[in-house]
């Protein structure tokens, strides 16, 4: 989904709404995104429900869970075995487990992470920004020469769903100055923020001097307003500022000391973790972590759900648990938020939501025979579970009630993604009516300005 002329015109006429809401006191001063992609399912991770052992011949009906739950932290919650290491920093946390994807008809992974990110269902008239965008035109750097909005871990080049990735992988409208700082490998972040070592910094200077004036020269550049000029310059000089500052050593995890690295592990989920930490250190404002979305990888388990389910398990269990574990001994959890998210949760049989059913992508055999039909494998609309760390939340707390039988849909206090993101916002210190006017348009950060905080989460 590459921007139209219209949309990249609209991009340009962006003007802040007056204030429609009392000022909210921030409870966080930093947000980090843990990504879930590729829908996570939330039988096999935060809402474990009847554990079902595997057996040659069995009626794929009776499957809930793949996993027996285990004991956490908190009395009356439980995750599923795997997550020993989150479980026993659950009384550092809130838990919801009724988060409601939307509906928007044949699922497709890239059209709901865009409608997770902006708030707001594919397509709109005009670039929605994303959640880290928001956040970074409004509350602008903690740290001068550290960007706002740093996204980390996912390649934008997948294939057929490469367009709607990059479509919300942005500022929108808001400009090319609040839009995100891409580390693909975490592992080499430091090459992001210094100049290509054959470079002499006198040659990096003249280039950098040198592309300015080509910028200047750009006739699209003479067909933005005046303020979209300006951000896409503020934008070329904070990139070049941080090449210079002593900030950029946030990004060099070489510098980490090995015993502390080696607590992350080797993955690039961990070492982003790690790099989310040192950020949150460093005077970051806004960072996601992803563990990638590539389809039909990681998260996206229409096939071995139960054996990959074990192995994303593994892979995020020590890095969450470590990063809650390291800014909190370091005093930063209580104004840091953390966010543990997916686009929607997952199902053995039912395909979107039990009262919307959508076209089944996946074909469930009447008799499982084999360990790779054994797990979670359809997109489960109805009910997923966030999971919320410091920013000012309740400590070992649970939101909302799902059903313990098939469909495992939301009984009560359900999340829909304005209230979701209105109480992101609201723990950041923003109203969920604050937006900008967009071709004569009111946009807010969350749809129509009405998303609701979940109240209940905060202490």
């Amino acid at each position: 989904m590459s921007l139209s002329r219209r949309e990249f015109l609209a991009a340009s006429a962006a003007a802040p709404l007056a204030p429609a809401a009392a000022k909210i006191e921030a409870k966080a001063d930093m947000l980090i995104l843990l990504w879930m992609a590729g829908g996570m399912a939330q039988t096999e991770t935060f809402d474990p429900k009847r554990y079902t052992p595997f057996e040659p011949g069995m009626d794929p009906n009776r499957v809930l869970s793949t996993f027996p739950a285990i004991d956490t932290a908190v009395d009356n919650i439980k995750i599923s075995k795997g997550l020993e290491r989150i479980a026993k920093v659950m009384d550092r946390g809130a838990l919801i487990r009724t988060y409601q994807a939307g509906d928007l008809g044949h699922i497709l992974h890239s059209r709901h992470q865009y409608h997770w990110h902006t708030g707001y269902a594919p397509p709109q008239s005009v670039a929605a920004p994303h959640i880290g965008a928001w956040i970074s035109r409004t509350l602008g750097p903690r740290h001068p020469d550290v960007p706002a909005f740093v996204d980390v871990g996912q390649s934008l080049e997948i294939g057929a769903e490469s367009d709607s990735l990059k479509a919300f992988h942005t500022a929108g409208f808001l400009g090319s100055e609040y839009g995100p700082f891409f580390v693909s490998d975490p592992m080499d972040a430091a090459s992001s923020v210094r100049p290509p070592a054959h470079i002499s910094h006198e040659r990096f200077e003249r280039r950098y001097e040198r592309y300015k004036k080509l910028l200047e020269a750009s006739p699209a550049l003479g067909e933005m307003s005046s303020a979209r000029q300006d951000s896409l310059r503020k934008a070329v000089d904070n990139a070049h500022r941080l090449l210079n500052s002593p900030a950029a050593k946030a990004f060099d995890l070489t510098l980490e000391p090995a015993a502390s690295a080696a607590k992350y592990g080797d993955s690039r989920f961990g070492r982003g973790c790690l790099l989310a930490r040192r950020l949150a250190e460093a005077g970051g404002r806004f960072v996601e972590i992803t563990t990638e979305y590539i389809p039909f990888r990681y998260w996206d388990t229409h096939e071995n759900g139960h054996t990959r389910a074990a192995d994303n398990k593994a892979l995020i269990d020590g890095p969450v648990s470590q990063l809650v574990l390291d800014l909190e001994e370091r005093g930063l959890l209580n104004r840091t938020l953390i966010v543990i998210a997916s686009e929607f949760g997952r199902d053995m049989m039912q395909e979107g939501k039990p009262n919307r059913p959508v076209k089944d992508q996946v074909k469930v055999p009447d008799r499982i025979s084999e360990i790779k039909h054994y797990g979670m494998h359809r997109h489960f609309t109805e009910a997923g579970s966030v999971l919320l760390f410091g920013g000012g939340v309740k400590r070992g707390h649970l939101h909302g009630t799902t059903s313990d039988e098939r469909p495992c849909k939301v009984v009560d206090n359900p999340v829909r993604i304005e209230d979701l993101h209105a109480t992101i916002h609201h723990a950041m210190g923003i109203p969920p009516n604050h937006g900008y006017e967009v071709e004569k348009r009111p946009f807010y950060v969350t749809r129509d300005g009405l998303g609701k905080p979940v109240r209940d989460v905060f202490a």
